[in-house]
């Protein structure tokens, strides 16, 4: 699991999409993005959230997102700014660790 917290923007992306680069060079298909405690996230946050899907899909593997519904100030940023741009039903979202690592949880509906 990766957890990212603070802000997701031009400065701090670059870093997520190695990251989660590294973890597939390394040989894992399924990665968890605990997004909770991100208070904000830019168009490149999101560019590399839609870049992370697809490099999990072209393995076969599958990316899932941890965005709480309450959460750091007032609910998840990420997932009003992924729902605000239409593209929060690309991913599979859960609201915690729990459910984000039970093979058998279903991801929140879109």
């Amino acid at each position: 699991m990766l957890r990212v917290s603070g802000e997701l923007d031009l400065v701090t992306s670059p870093a997520l999409r190695q990251n989660v680069h590294d973890v597939v060079a390394a040989g894992r298909h399924s990665v968890v993005l605990d997004l909770s405690e991100v208070v904000f996230c830019d168009s490149s946050g999101v560019g590399v959230l839609i870049a992370a899907r697809r490099l999990m899909r072209s393995c076969r593997g599958r990316l899932r997102l941890i965005l709480p519904a309450q959460g750091a100030v007032d609910g998840s940023h990420v997932n009003r700014v992924l729902g605000a741009l239409g593209v929060r039903r690309l991913f599979d979202v859960y609201p915690d660790v729990d459910a984000a690592t039970d093979e058998e949880s279903r991801p929140l509906s879109a």
